[in-house]
């Protein structure tokens, strides 16, 4: 499959009424061509299974450089999946990204396919100090969606509950963080934390 063969699959799925609502949505004034998220999770999936994962990231790469909304978001779902191997092209794609996020959707799709990657190696964790101090407010927000996962878990292991209390002490260091989104997502994850450990939750919150 090729990045032409892509492009003409995206354009041939545009809806017009959708790309209004999309865009007035997101507040971009990316080119939006009102792609249905069934649309782009489909043809995400059969690029998945059409190429190797070097010419995935490449197809994906090139669709984030086209710029589109749409095209941003297929070349997220793309990456976004549990077992990569390898997955180092597709973490160095990510972790420059997400510089890049700017608007809801795209900083949605964008976590879900970060928290797969994390949860893949819970080392690369070392950079979510430099996101927290980032410029780029869905960067910052990326600290808590892109770690959900850890505070989602059951039974965490010795490493994820080491995640956990990075992710904590950022969360502590943020609060006078005064973005709605962000505001929102430090809540989110210590909801998650709350139905599992909910003695450490009321110990951040003291």
């Amino acid at each position: 499959m090729t990045l032409d063969e892509i492009m003409a699959r995206l354009t041939a799925a545009a809806d017009p009424e959708r790309a209004a609502k999309d865009r007035a949505a997101n507040r971009t004034d990316r080119e939006t061509l009102g792609v249905a998220p069934e649309v782009l999770r489909d043809l995400a999936v059969e690029v998945r299974e059409a190429v190797s994962v070097d010419r995935r990231v490449l197809l994906a790469d090139a669709l984030w450089r086209a710029e589109g909304f749409d095209a941003r978001m297929l070349a997220l779902r793309m990456l976004t999946q549990a077992r990569i191997r390898p997955d180092v092209g597709v973490w160095a794609l990510l972790e420059r990204w997400v510089h890049h996020f700017d608007c809801r959707a795209i900083a949605d799709a964008g976590a879900a396919a970060i928290g797969r990657r994390f949860a893949a190696d819970p080392t690369r964790l070392t950079v979510l100090d430099d996101w927290a101090g980032a410029a780029n407010v869905w960067t910052r927000r990326a600290v808590f969606t892109g770690t959900a996962g850890f505070a989602k878990l059951r039974h965490p292991s010795e490493a994820e509950q080491a995640a956990r209390e990075q992710v904590l002490a950022l969360a502590a260091a943020m609060t006078d963080e005064t973005r709605p989104v962000i505001r929102q997502a430090i809540d989110g994850w210590l909801r998650d934390l709350a139905k599992h450990d909910p003695e450490r939750v009321a110990a951040f919150r003291a």
